[in-house]
């Protein structure tokens, strides 16, 4: 069986829980782990060679806040002395221009910068602190380093009418690639979704303007958009699908199929103290839970697009069908489309603006 599945492409490394932000859309865990549990820099140095050795070609460094590991020059060295493609996908809180500097010195390939808006008070909301200036800061310095920049916006209700003045921030700037990515829906995102998920008048209108942009900036700044799962007729391939392309490596070694799988009881993982990591990925019950197609159900066994969706999000479908093995409520094919139709509905009937559950209690800049 093993000499089926594909080598992983691309290694996750969730460094830390750590985070100076508060957003109220962030996918990471209820239950944080603490500093105390993360794994140290030799484990994670290891990982990186056997990551390599496994396939990978590319590492990207999150978190959390990957940049509140002290460590984090020495391990971006590690992941480029292993031969990885190194990508740090990062708030730009804490950094100065030294650090900045140390982390291009030390092999740094790429940086992708987030943003909650374009507008200070909008991001400052989202973000549960005063970080927009911080960021454009961070931007600024960019300019006079050879490391390749992505800006990622993370659109939702609240900030997608800010898009003409977020693709006028990125023009301004040395990145040569925008992603506009519509929030996901786990985590506390999931909590908030009523206040997140935009109208169908919104998305449309969206839409066509970052067609119309794409098509100006071809060749000079290349544009992603993500569209919301919710009004899509056919689920994502979560993660390229289950097992099939992507790892990811919790702070505390746990090796998972995709950020969000510990949502799915009965499943465990295992850990890079104990065990390899093609081994992990070839073997473990965890990564073959979902590979392939023997577990799927009706209408996605027999569906021709099984090949190419894999059935959708798995743990969408849990959120959404309360079953991790049934299809992708956002399927138009699935048996519970009505629910998510239903969902919509109410989106987009006019009702007074909700406060954000903003989970600030559990994002400490350190957790004991």
């Amino acid at each position: 069986m093993t000499s089926t599945i594909p080598n992983p492409l691309a290694l996750i490394a969730e460094l830390t829980h750590r985070c100076p932000l508060h957003c109220v859309y962030c996918s990471n865990p209820v239950e944080l782990q603490s500093r105390a549990r993360e794994l140290p820099t030799e484990i994670w140095c290891r990982v990186f060679k056997e990551a390599a050795e496994t396939g990978v070609l590319q590492i990207d460094f999150t978190g959390g806040e990957p940049l509140a590991r002290s460590d984090i020059v020495a391990l971006v060295r590690a992941a480029r002395s292993a031969g990885l493609y190194v990508n740090l996908i990062t708030s730009g809180l804490p950094l100065d221009e030294t650090r900045l500097a140390a982390l291009v010195e030390a092999g740094l390939d790429h940086m992708q910068l987030s943003f909650q808006g374009a507008r200070e008070e909008t991001a400052n909301e989202i973000s549960g602190a005063k970080s927009h200036t911080q960021k454009l800061r961070v931007l600024d310095w960019l300019r006079y380093h050879r490391v390749a920049v992505t800006l990622n916006f993370v659109i939702h209700r609240r900030n997608i009418d800010q898009l003409e003045e977020m693709l006028a921030l990125a023009e301004s700037s040395c990145a040569t690639r925008i992603e506009f990515a519509n929030v996901q829906y786990y985590g506390w995102a999931f909590a908030n979704r009523e206040n997140l998920l935009p109208t169908r008048q919104q998305l449309d209108h969206s839409v066509e303007f970052l067609k119309r942009e794409q098509q100006r900036l071809q060749g000079k700044i290349r544009i992603e958009f993500v569209v919301p799962d919710y009004y899509a007729n056919y689920p994502k391939p979560c993660m390229g699908g289950w097992g099939r392309k992507l790892m990811l490596i919790t702070p505390t070694g746990d090796v998972l199929p995709c950020h969000a799988a510990q949502v799915i009881a009965g499943l465990s993982f295992e850990n890079v103290k104990d065990h390899g990591l093609r081994e992990i990925w070839e073997q473990s019950a965890a990564f073959q839970k979902f590979r392939g197609e023997d577990w799927m159900q009706q209408p996605c066994k027999t569906c021709d697009r099984r090949k190419q969706d894999f059935g959708g999000c798995r743990c969408q479908a849990l959120l959404l069908a309360g079953n991790a093995a049934a299809t992708d409520p956002v399927c138009s094919l699935a048996p519970l489309r009505p629910k998510v139709d239903a969902l919509l509905a109410a989106i987009n009937t006019p009702t007074s603006v909700q406060n954000f559950i903003q989970p600030s209690w559990l994002y400490r800049s350190n957790p004991a």
